[in-house]
């Protein structure tokens, strides 16, 4: 009787540990990559340049596993515009950010899904789920513009939460199209910071922060709202 009173906790406490062990080993990536900088992107810049006519595909794929790791994407995007100019580097960027999208989301799903919904029980994942396929999509948009947040980071989180891997590639595409050219255009730019596309650049940057701060304080306020009335 005994074993079987122990082993709810037992279950809950492995799924605990094993969430949080996934999340330090983020934050430990993100710090060294992001903060440290371990990783050149110079070099790797350099060296996909070299790749010659494959360089805007490799670029893609060095990219989209860069992001994941949490190379900042905004360097990422620059390093497109430098490369390609504004117009393939836009779409080279846009590619690379869905596929970062997708493979964090890949791990998330695999490393944190089941313990999710463990720690969430039956009932509420299944309600979560059922949200998810109604308004997944546009919760990943939305992240997209909201400021400071980790699009690996999230992506992450949305793995490990069941949000579906075309969900993901198309909110990742959607929602990120603006950043995406405000970065790489500022870095197919950065010879001449006075052209007018650097100046649309910095003027959709900061059009974009301020939905992206709007659409933040509402969404706060209509979830206080709720959690209030319940």
């Amino acid at each position: 009787m005994s074993e079987i009173d122990d082993s709810p906790p037992t279950s809950r406490r492995r799924h605990i540990v094993r969430l949080a062990a996934v999340l330090v080993f983020l934050l430990g990536m993100f710090y060294l990559v992001a903060v440290a900088r371990v990783i050149d992107v110079d070099a790797v810049r350099g060296a996909v340049a070299a790749t010659g006519p494959a360089a805007p595909v490799a670029y893609v794929v060095v990219s989209a596993l860069l992001g994941a790791v949490f190379v900042p994407g905004p360097i990422l995007a620059a390093g497109s515009g430098v490369l390609f100019g504004p117009v393939l580097g836009l779409f080279v960027t846009l590619g690379a950010t869905v596929g970062t999208a997708v493979v964090a989301s890949l791990i998330g799903r695999r490393a944190g899904r089941n313990s999710a919904r463990e720690l969430l029980g039956t009932e509420r994942a299944d309600r979560l789920d059922a949200l998810i396929q109604r308004r997944g999509l546009w919760a990943v948009v939305g992240q997209r513009f909201i400021p400071g947040v980790s699009d690996a980071l999230a992506s992450y989180a949305f793995g490990a939460f069941g949000v579906p891997l075309w969900q993901m590639a198309v909110g990742a595409f959607i929602g990120s199209v603006p950043r995406a050219f405000v970065y790489t255009a500022l870095g197919a730019s950065i010879g001449d910071l006075n052209s007018p596309l650097a100046y649309v650049a910095v003027a959709i940057w900061c059009v974009t922060a301020v939905i992206g701060a709007f659409a933040t304080h509402h969404g706060y306020r209509k979830w206080r709202a709720r959690s209030t009335s319940h």
